[in-house]
């Protein structure tokens, strides 16, 4: 019951942040809900770039480039923890997750290019979801 409420002030508080900034969402309970979670998560956009160019380098065949720029977004992404983690918990560890699945992938002796390249959609797909573009 109490959990039925909360998600229900996440869609208003979602909402009201909509009318205020002036935008019509096209799917207001969804796109709602999604504001609110990336604005308490804040701007990923360095750690999806880092991660784009690993997608390039990864879908280019060069797997080794591709495991330093993952160690690269790694090291980003965890010394920006202390600033990012208190924010939105939840979808800290769910990019977490995937930068680490991303990070074992490329580390694997010899790395399977296919699932590097499914690690990496993995990645970005998740930095997109809490980003909510």
């Amino acid at each position: 019951m109490q959990t039925k409420h909360f998600k229900r002030r996440i869609i208003v508080a979602g909402a009201v942040a909509f009318l205020v900034a002036g935008i019509a969402p096209s799917s207001p309970w969804l796109t709602a809900a999604r504001a609110v979670s990336s604005a308490r998560l804040g701007d990923l956009g360095k750690f999806r770039a880092i991660a784009q160019v690993t997608a390039v380098l990864v879908d280019a065949g060069d797997l080794a480039g591709g495991k330093k720029r993952i160690k690269d977004l790694k090291k980003s992404w965890d010394e920006a923890e202390a600033g990012l983690k208190p924010r939105a918990a939840t979808e800290w560890h769910v990019i977490d997750k995937a930068i680490d699945k991303a990070l074992d992938a490329l580390r694997v002796i010899p790395p399977d290019a296919a699932a590097c390249k499914r690690a990496m959609v993995e990645l970005l797909a998740a930095l997109d979801k809490a980003q909510a573009k």
